[in-house]
């Protein structure tokens, strides 16, 4: 690049509260700016989140001198903190397009969106959306995107409203609002920083004044800054999403980023050879290529967020097993297992919390080869027919109607948006007003806690993690866990268990607030049909909140809350399960996921209950006065007994309707 080129760099700043002080640091830097032969570009400043940012066009000589880390100029500056490339969205895999088959639903009336997209621009007038969008582009993106490259935001939306089309689903039953965040080339545009745009796009929504989205409370982030991986620190971008979650009361879903570069696995030393190797081994093998590179796979802001949902990719799919075979040159790595895709990102998140929370399906990836011969090098493959999610695809050739294939963290995390909207509609359905006079906030919560309820680690790929992550000595338990969840977060999640109920399992939701110090207890009835019986059986509890954070301080969760047992879970003759994060490692972030099992029979009568209690801990740093919601959710089963949810259902009061799915 020559000389007199230049380049636009982020340059974060140190944080002054006093505005006065903040207005003098910004034009002392921006008159370096200046003297370097720069320009300004964009600036935003967000005390809510400490944040104060320049956008800068350089010249190159400028950029080597701050490249270098020289003492004068711009890196030389006392009130400059971070100077960084801009950030780059992370692009969406897509390949093997076809025409779009099937008939497709009429759009759904005029009710107020409750989900959000913010992605690219999408192509609103294909035959799957068309009526299903309220595209709302506030930063006049649309102009700037070719039709035929509106590839990141079509497929996104097209996961959110119909899911993955290899499967028939039936589409979401409201429009879903639609803020276009990428521009041309499915990037963020060039004069805004990111962050900046975000904080527009979801202030907007639900500002107190002419909110254009104001019932909206799920939020679908399939975005990743590809230049920012989380290093231990919270990126700017995670603060604002965490300050707005706790503000608006917004579920943010949130994609934990791929990793699709070539790895080398040493063992093998041809394809034929890896293809030749059968499971465990070949999956064996590839785990211990990746686990030699936990370091450089870490998620990509802003999925180290505290207060929203990070979503990893499982290896699902629902492709037909005649398309499967079809696969060339390509390999499975872990079928039959199920466990997180190679490319999908790695925890732990802030204060080594759980992440990624849940994995959601990413097709099941395969590897492609690069090199082979002293070891071989692979790489995941892109999508395509043998091994993809179909998603809506912006028109080819002059046909509008068409599909292709995509995979990976963001599709996962559309997936988990579109799941949680549809438990909302379970719920709105069942409880009717009941449920709906709950707060924005309250309702955000039940969803957190009801979208992770259902997450589980795969036994057979926790225990491949277990081996050859290790430690080997049993009595290393917790760094064994810490490897599992490193992969697999909270786990699976089962989208169809979070929305249905079944004969021989009965879901209980709570939602609360909570003042400083205090305690609610939460009393789960027991179905007496259990009593007696010595069969497997267990009790879930899964805990939701959004916390206010304080940047800048290490105490920036300051509220935190704990789930209690009481004694009276002994006669359920239940213990806490070793297939899951244990209590210290989900005591770290805003989901508290718990879950007891046995399989020796209880002894229960009538009126038998257990009792959880919320508690709300001494709130870390200056006192925070405010209520705090919360959500909770508790599952009791017993597979194979079908009077579980009946039994259950008439000890509620007052009664409510469940929508139940028998087995």
């Amino acid at each position: 690049m020559g000389e007199d080129q230049s380049l636009i760099i982020e340059i974060e700043l140190v944080f002054r509260a006093s505005e006065e002080l903040a207005s003098d640091t910004e034009r002392a830097v921006i008159g370096e700016i200046a003297a370097a032969g720069g320009a300004l570009v964009s600036r935003c400043r967000i005390p809510d989140i400490a944040y104060h940012a320049i956008l800068a066009r350089l010249p190159v000589a400028a950029i080597r001198q701050i490249a270098e880390r020289s003492s004068t100029g711009i890196s030389g500056l006392d009130a400059v903190m971070h100077i960084r490339p801009q950030s780059v969205a992370l692009p969406v895999e897509v390949d093997d397009t076809v025409e779009q088959a099937g008939l497709i639903p009429p759009p759904p009336g005029n009710g107020e969106p409750i989900l959000a997209i913010l992605d690219g621009v999408p192509v609103s007038a294909h035959p799957l959306l068309r009526g299903r969008l309220s595209v709302d582009d506030q930063f006049n993106l649309e102009p700037l995107a070719v039709v035929e490259e509106r590839t990141h935001g079509t497929a996104m939306s097209s996961l959110v409203v119909h899911g993955d089309r290899n499967i028939v689903e039936p589409p979401l039953g409201r429009r879903i609002h639609c803020v276009p965040v990428l521009g041309e080339a499915d990037q963020f545009p060039q004069d805004r920083l990111v962050v900046d745009l975000i904080y527009q796009a979801v202030t907007a929504m639900r500002r107190d004044a002419d909110p254009t989205a104001p019932s909206v409370l799920i939020v679908n982030l399939s975005l990743g800054n590809v230049r920012k991986p989380f290093q231990g620190r919270l990126s700017p971008w995670a603060r604002l999403i965490d300050r707005l979650s706790h503000s608006y009361g917004i579920l943010f879903c949130v994609s934990a980023g791929n990793h699709t570069e070539r790895f080398n696995i040493a063992s093998i030393a041809t394809m034929g050879q890896y293809e030749a190797t059968t499971q465990p081994d070949r999956a064996k093998c590839t785990l211990e290529a990746l686990s030699q590179l936990v370091a450089s796979r870490r998620l990509l802001s802003p999925s180290e967020t505290v207060n929203g949902i990070t979503v990893g990719a499982a290896n699902i799919d629902a492709v037909s097993d005649g398309q499967r075979r079809t696969a060339r040159n390509r390999v499975d790595p872990y079928h039959p297992m199920v466990t997180a895709n190679p490319s999908s990102s790695l925890g732990p998140g802030f204060a080594n919390s759980v992440k990624p929370d849940i994995l959601m399906p990413g097709s099941r990836e395969h590897l492609t080869m690069v090199a082979s011969g002293a070891g071989l090098s692979v790489q995941p493959a892109a999508p395509a027919r043998p091994h993809g999610l179909k998603v809506a695809a912006p028109p080819r050739g002059g046909a509008a109607s068409m599909e292709h294939y995509t995979s990976g963290t963001s599709a996962a995390a559309a997936l988990a948006s579109r799941t949680a909207h549809r438990i909302h509609d379970a719920l709105e359905t069942e409880y009717g007003e009941q449920f709906l006079a709950l707060s924005l906030h309250q309702r955000a919560v039940i969803l957190k806690a009801l979208l992770v309820h259902t997450a589980a680690w795969p036994a057979d790929s926790a225990e491949l993690i277990r081996g050859v992550l290790g430690p080997a000595d049993p009595k290393q338990h917790v760094r064994q866990r810490d490897n599992i969840r490193r992969f697999l977060g909270y786990g699976v999640v089962d989208a169809s268990d979070a929305i249905y109920c079944a004969s021989d399992r009965a879901t209980f939701w709570a939602a609360g607030s909570l003042a400083p110090e205090t305690r609610r207890p939460i009393v789960v009835p027991l179905p007496a049909c259990m009593s007696g019986q010595a069969l497997p059986h267990s009790v879930s509890a899964t805990l939701a909140w959004f916390t206010h954070v304080q940047p800048g301080r290490q105490s920036y969760r300051s509220v935190r809350l704990s789930l209690l047992t009481a004694n009276d879970i002994d006669q359920f003759r239940v213990s806490l399960a070793k297939s899951q994060p244990n209590t210290h490692q989900a005591s770290r972030g805003t989901v508290i996921s718990r879950r007891w099992q046995g399989s020796k029979a209880p002894a229960l009568a009538a009126n038998s209950s257990i009792e959880l209690v919320v508690q709300r801990e001494p709130d870390r740093g200056a006192r925070i006065d405010e209520l705090v919601p919360f959500g909770l959710a508790v599952t009791v089963t017993m597979p194979s007994v079908a009077e579980v949810y009946s039994q259950a259902r008439a000890r509620i009061t007052p009664p409510v309707r469940v929508r139940a799915r028998t087995r």
